[in-house]
């Protein structure tokens, strides 16, 4: 990717998710038509330091462009730092600094969505990563607030601290992942700034993508959770199809098995797969009685069995 990348058509992204956007979810994702993917949440202290596990984590997929590497952190000599080592492989076209994550150990970092309180302190990481980056673009992902909702000096730090984009998760880190999510300041954050944004949270199906882009007037939708179990939204939003197929699943969750075990191994990509099969089999007939055989199962081959019967 030599260009910056074109919003003009409405984009579609997966949002990184710690334990589920790894590589060959994103493969999957990627084949289904979404525009731009992300690295799962890195530590840039880890990567600054070469953490072996950080390495492997961001690794992309060969359909993977653009791809984003997403870089957690407060200690800007250690951000710059990761940014080094990022500047130093091939096939990372962004960083997106993540000033959204709610999750307690990394606020106790004084990092994700603990910036929000700092707005000064974010807006000089994100002018270190723009500065030393040697990639075509960065980004960033907030959410709306720490208690308070504060979406438009939120969107115009991060604007004025030269991010190319930004993704708005409608939350405030308060409101976990189970507050309501309010698309009314996602629209404010938006009117505020003359860069492209991301709408993001609860975007769980097609109607609701189409209302969150239609409402907010985002140049594009951010899906996380939503595409879990349900990779193919990407393919109903790239085709305008309210439907898809439910035979196209048993196809889709072996090769997504059969990249798992490419990537992990065996018996280490059965086990992680286990989630990704909880979710896959929701709204299926049985779905409880498979969950409970899959849970015991660590052969590749008896999994696989399982599989195919499950989804015929």
């Amino acid at each position: 990717m030599n260009e910056k990348l074109d919003f003009s058509q409405g984009l579609v992204a997966l949002a990184p998710l710690a334990g589920y956007t790894d590589l060959p979810f994103r493969k999957i994702a990627k084949k289904f038509g979404v525009d731009i993917t992300f690295s799962e949440m890195i530590s840039a202290n880890a990567l600054a330091y070469n953490s072996s596990k950080t390495l492997h984590m961001i690794q992309k997929a060969e359909n993977e462009t653009p791809y984003f590497v997403q870089i957690a952190g407060s200690d800007i000599p250690n951000i710059i730092k990761a940014v080094e080592k990022l500047n130093a492989i091939e096939g990372i076209d962004g960083i997106d600094v993540n000033c959204g994550c709610p999750v307690p150990k990394v606020i106790s970092q004084n990092a994700g969505s603990s910036l929000l309180k700092d707005l000064p302190l974010m807006q000089k990481i994100i002018e270190s990563v723009k500065k030393h980056s040697n990639k075509k673009q960065t980004s960033v992902k907030v959410r709306i607030g720490f208690v308070e909702k504060i979406p438009v000096q939120i969107a115009q730090a991060a604007e004025n601290a030269g991010a190319d984009f930004i993704s708005v998760h409608g939350r405030t880190r308060s409101g976990g992942y189970t507050a309501d999510v309010d698309y009314g300041a996602i629209k404010e954050a938006k009117k505020a700034i003359k860069i492209p944004m991301f709408a993001n949270g609860d975007i769980t199906n097609y109607e609701k993508a189409l209302y969150v882009r239609e409402f907010t007037k985002c140049e594009g939708v951010m899906i996380g959770r939503g595409a879990i179990g349900n990779p193919w939204i990407f393919y109903q939003l790239k085709h305008n199809l309210p439907l898809v197929e439910k035979s196209m699943i048993k196809g889709i969750v072996l090769e997504h098995f059969e990249e798992m075990l490419r990537f992990y191994g065996s018996p280490h990509g059965v086990s992680i797969f286990r989630k990704h099969l909880h979710a896959y089999s929701k709204g299926f007939d049985n779905a409880t009685t498979f969950r409970n055989k899959i849970n015991k199962i660590e052969d590749k081959n008896e999994a696989i069995k399982l599989i195919g019967e499950f989804f015929e």
